[in-house]
């Protein structure tokens, strides 16, 4: 998995750096497909927005959170995106499994 992080109006230091990667791991922890990530991490006044581009295979899933902490809408970004992956990850098993050539299915 490529990660890039990229900051507006924000330095990324390394706790945030290490933060944002411990937290990823989770989502490769249920798709293994991950390809490259890109989060881009911004402050707008009083906000801290996260956005996350997740390019798996034959996808790219994108999810946002924003939030008052930037730790807490880190935390959130990556619910909203385990959600997805899951999500995207039951629909190919759903499509791989109803795939079955028809001569097999009613045949017996």
């Amino acid at each position: 998995m490529n990660l890039h992080l990229t900051g507006h109006h924000l330095e990324i230091t390394p706790p945030i750096r290490d933060y944002v990667s411990s937290k990823l791991a989770r989502v490769t922890h249920h798709f293994d497909h991950v390809i490259d990530v890109n989060v881009i991490l911004t402050v707008e006044k009083l906000l801290h927005r996260i956005e996350a581009n997740v390019r798996v295979r034959g996808k790219d899933i994108f999810c946002e959170n924003v939030d008052a902490d930037m730790y807490a809408a880190i935390d959130g970004l990556v619910d909203k995106l385990d959600r997805t992956i899951i999500k995207h990850k039951e629909r190919s098993l759903e499509h791989r499994h109803d795939s079955a050539p028809l001569k097999h299915r009613g045949a017996r």
